[in-house]
């Protein structure tokens, strides 16, 4: 990743961190409000990164419709149980969002706290200069 600004380094750099050190995260992936890749920790297939930023996105697009079904606001966190573990899917800013992939006995609170964090320290990198980058280095 040499050719990128540091923004979008700090901000793979960051995704990296945050899948290898909050207990019980497996993947993670941050995607565009499009629901288009931008970038994945590190160990998730690069095909899979994108499948699980797509269906991340249709999550949030199910959960904000839902809120705006019931006038409940916008989506702030969806998650979903299942039998093996847990996908979280997040708002980060600018319409992006955070999707995590956590093994069946993480403790959901830390998970969902960590996060939150994550959307404090990365939501001011994902400016649209920094996605468009990120996005043309996925893009052939």
């Amino acid at each position: 990743m040499g050719e990128l600004s540091t923004q979008a380094r700090e901000l793979a750099w960051l995704v990296d961190k945050f899948a290898a050190e909050v207990p019980g995260v497996q993947h993670a992936v941050v995607l565009s409000s499009d629901g288009l890749l931008l970038t994945g920790s590190g160990g998730l297939h690069p095909d899979t990164a994108e499948k699980f930023a797509a269906l991340a996105s249709g999550v949030l697009s199910l959960a904000h419709g839902s809120a705006r079904l019931f006038e409940l606001g916008g989506c702030e966190q969806a998650v979903f149980r299942l039998e093996r573990g847990f996908l979280f899917v997040s708002a980060v800013s600018n319409g992006c969002a955070l999707a995590v992939q956590a093994a069946k006995n993480c403790d959901m609170k830390v998970v969902g706290y960590q996060m939150a964090l994550f959307a404090d320290r990365a939501g001011h990198r994902l400016t649209p200069e920094v996605r468009g980058e990120l996005r043309a280095v996925l893009t052939p």
